[in-house]
């Protein structure tokens, strides 16, 4: 990712409501399949700590470390949450194996070219019974100008990102598409109504903008939290058990 894409990152992160709705899907899915108490879990790529911030807050029990290839996401990070993080990249995680009760890796593993080791990395550093969450962007067909800033290396269908897992040793406890109800408005702004000199998508959009989306992601939270997977979306978002 373009280095002024980590302070944009850092600037609206906290507040736009795709990072909104993606820290609440993962949080309720920690909390779902995480036995209660306290935990050690990884976000494998990230970034300038938004997700570490969110993981925090939601159970102050978790204790999270972060990782990114990046040297000024890892100032950014550091600076953002005080906690520990460490640069690496996530097809060669610096850690042993078994360290972690989970592995979240939010929007990452499109950015690397060989996305398999990372899933087999995080299936190595996450214990026996633990759990692995992966966030990706869905679909080639929405390829766009912030694919191109974003240094995206590939868009996944559910499952293609379902086989990894399970060719990684993870059982599936959930795969669905993610922003289901907002698809249509993205792909729109991706393919009609693009920005005249495009960068990417990370920003504040006018409030009624952003109210509306966020509308959209938590009535699609809605049914997820129930275990009902979406049909369509621009992300995909796998939940997997390390096999015992």
């Amino acid at each position: 990712m373009q280095l002024d894409e980590y302070r944009k990152l850092a600037e609206v992160e906290d507040r736009m409501w795709y990072f909104q709705a993606l820290n609440r899907r993962v949080a309720h899915w920690l909390r779902r399949t995480l036995p209660a108490g306290p935990a050690h879990l990884l976000d494998a790529g990230c970034g300038t700590g938004g997700l570490i911030k969110a993981l925090r807050a939601a159970n102050p029990g978790w204790r999270l470390t972060g990782l990114d290839f990046m040297p000024l996401a890892c100032a950014l990070a550091r600076e953002r949450t005080g906690g520990e993080i460490v640069q690496g990249s996530i097809t060669e995680l610096p850690f042993s194996s078994a360290a972690f009760d989970a592995v979240i890796s939010a929007d990452v593993v499109c950015q690397v070219e060989d996305a398999t080791r990372a899933l087999h990395e995080f299936a190595r550093c996450v214990r026996p019974g633990g759990m692995v969450l992966v966030n990706v962007p869905a679909y080639r067909w929405l390829w766009s100008y912030h694919d191109d800033t974003c240094e995206t290396k590939h868009r996944y269908t559910r499952p293609e990102l379902a086989g990894m897992f399970q060719a990684a040793g993870l059982d599936l406890v959930f795969a669905s598409y993610a922003n289901c109800l907002p698809l249509p408005l993205i792909w729109a702004r991706r393919r009609i109504f693009r920005p005249v000199r495009p960068t990417s998508d990370v920003q504040l959009y006018p409030a009624p903008l952003e109210a509306l989306f966020s509308a959209l992601a938590r009535a699609e939270f809605a049914w997820q939290r129930c275990g009902l997977a979406s049909p369509c979306g621009s992300s995909v978002f796998v939940v997997g058990r390390r096999r015992v």
